[in-house]
């Protein structure tokens, strides 16, 4: 099954970076996020993202974590999923997105997958999962 929707990013707080740090072109960052969604996947996720990223140029790679609370098709219940892009300035390319295997609970238990975001011109941010449930 697919479900879409879209969200926005309710809270993003910087965080500090472990150490120890190694100097990079790029340093890498460390932030908690909160998101809200609606349409087929509603409801809320806690973020966890980390990204080396050059605001000016728009270049650089992120990878987060997200617990996600809410429904799918009005399925009720929590998972975790992780995602990953790349962008050079425009574009996002190097995508991963799964949805990580055992972590459904309530009805959507058993929830495997995989997924994608996308970010319109407009800036409003999509996410659609492409799942299954198992028994």
């Amino acid at each position: 099954m697919r479900a879409s929707g879209t969200f926005k990013v309710a809270d993003f707080t910087p965080a500090p970076v472990p150490s120890p740090a190694i100097d990079t072109a790029l340093p890498v960052g460390v932030a908690t996020m909160d998101k809200q969604y609606e349409g087929e996947v509603a409801g809320r996720s806690a973020t966890l993202f980390t990204a080396a990223y050059d605001q000016a140029g728009g270049t650089g790679t992120y990878v987060a974590m997200e617990s996600f609370e809410g429904t799918l098709h009005g399925r009720a219940g929590a998972f975790n999923f992780a995602h990953s892009a790349t962008t050079r300035g425009g574009g996002r390319e190097s995508e991963f997105f799964i949805v990580v295997p055992a972590s459904g609970t309530g009805a959507l238990t058993g929830i495997t997958g995989t997924g994608g975001i996308a970010v319109d011109e407009d800036g409003t941010h999509r996410i659609w999962f492409d799942y299954e449930l198992g028994q």
